[in-house]
Protein backbone atom coordinates (compact mmCIF):
# COMPACT_ATOMS: atom_id res chain seq x y z
CA UNK A 1 0.00 0.00 0.00
CA UNK A 2 1.34 3.47 -0.73
CA UNK A 3 1.90 6.33 1.61
CA UNK A 4 -0.69 8.49 -0.07
CA UNK A 5 -3.30 5.59 -0.06
CA UNK A 6 -2.47 5.29 3.77
CA UNK A 7 -2.67 8.80 4.21
CA UNK A 8 -6.03 8.66 2.47
CA UNK A 9 -7.63 5.77 4.88
CA UNK A 10 -6.21 7.91 7.71
CA UNK A 11 -8.06 10.70 7.10
CA UNK A 12 -11.15 8.73 5.62
CA UNK A 13 -11.52 7.20 9.42
CA UNK A 14 -10.91 10.59 10.75
CA UNK A 15 -13.59 12.02 8.52
CA UNK A 16 -16.06 9.07 8.58
CA UNK A 17 -15.97 7.15 11.11
CA UNK A 18 -14.92 9.13 13.91
CA UNK A 19 -16.40 12.91 12.66
CA UNK A 20 -13.22 14.30 13.65
CA UNK A 21 -13.03 18.05 12.50
CA UNK A 22 -11.58 20.93 13.73
CA UNK A 23 -11.71 20.95 17.62
CA UNK A 24 -13.44 16.96 18.20
CA UNK A 25 -10.27 15.01 18.10
CA UNK A 26 -9.28 11.64 18.61
CA UNK A 27 -5.95 9.86 20.34
CA UNK A 28 -2.90 8.59 18.15
CA UNK A 29 -2.88 5.20 20.16
CA UNK A 30 -6.41 4.19 18.06
CA UNK A 31 -5.00 4.77 14.80
CA UNK A 32 -1.66 2.21 15.23
CA UNK A 33 -2.68 0.03 12.34
CA UNK A 34 -0.98 2.49 10.21
CA UNK A 35 2.70 1.50 9.55
CA UNK A 36 3.67 4.60 8.77
CA UNK A 37 1.53 6.89 11.09
CA UNK A 38 4.58 9.13 12.15
CA UNK A 39 5.18 10.05 8.37
CA UNK A 40 1.79 10.68 7.85
CA UNK A 41 0.84 12.79 10.73
CA UNK A 42 4.25 14.63 10.06
CA UNK A 43 3.11 15.33 6.27
CA UNK A 44 -0.33 16.12 6.76
CA UNK A 45 0.32 18.38 9.38
CA UNK A 46 2.63 20.48 7.57
CA UNK A 47 0.16 20.40 4.91
CA UNK A 48 -1.70 21.65 7.03
CA UNK A 49 -4.85 19.09 6.95
CA UNK A 50 -4.26 17.73 10.18
CA UNK A 51 -4.38 19.54 13.21
CA UNK A 52 -1.66 17.49 15.94
CA UNK A 53 -2.94 18.09 19.84
CA UNK A 54 -0.63 17.89 22.29
CA UNK A 55 -2.50 17.29 25.75
CA UNK A 56 -1.16 15.48 29.03
CA UNK A 57 -0.37 11.93 28.83
CA UNK A 58 -0.93 11.43 25.16
CA UNK A 59 -1.49 13.24 21.60
CA UNK A 60 -4.48 13.60 18.95
CA UNK A 61 -5.41 14.35 16.06
CA UNK A 62 -8.15 15.78 14.21
CA UNK A 63 -8.94 17.23 10.38
CA UNK A 64 -8.83 20.64 9.56
CA UNK A 65 -12.38 21.91 8.34
CA UNK A 66 -10.49 24.68 6.68
CA UNK A 67 -9.60 22.00 3.92
CA UNK A 68 -12.69 20.27 3.92
CA UNK A 69 -13.03 20.26 0.27
CA UNK A 70 -9.30 19.35 -0.85
CA UNK A 71 -9.45 16.37 1.82
CA UNK A 72 -12.52 15.07 0.42
CA UNK A 73 -11.25 15.30 -3.07
CA UNK A 74 -7.63 13.71 -2.06
CA UNK A 75 -9.83 10.73 -0.20
CA UNK A 76 -12.20 9.77 -3.18
CA UNK A 77 -9.13 10.21 -6.07
CA UNK A 78 -7.22 7.54 -3.81
CA UNK A 79 -9.87 5.10 -2.41
CA UNK A 80 -12.75 5.50 -5.37
CA UNK A 81 -14.87 2.73 -3.63
CA UNK A 82 -15.70 5.69 -1.07
CA UNK A 83 -16.47 8.24 -3.43
CA UNK A 84 -20.01 10.03 -2.44
CA UNK A 85 -19.39 8.28 1.72
CA UNK A 86 -17.76 11.82 3.12
CA UNK A 87 -19.80 14.60 3.94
Amino acid sequence: MSLETEKAKLMYKLAVAKKNWGAKYDRLEHFKRFPNLNQIIKELVKSGWLFLYKKQGYKAISLNPEYKGKIIEFIESHLPEVRNNIK
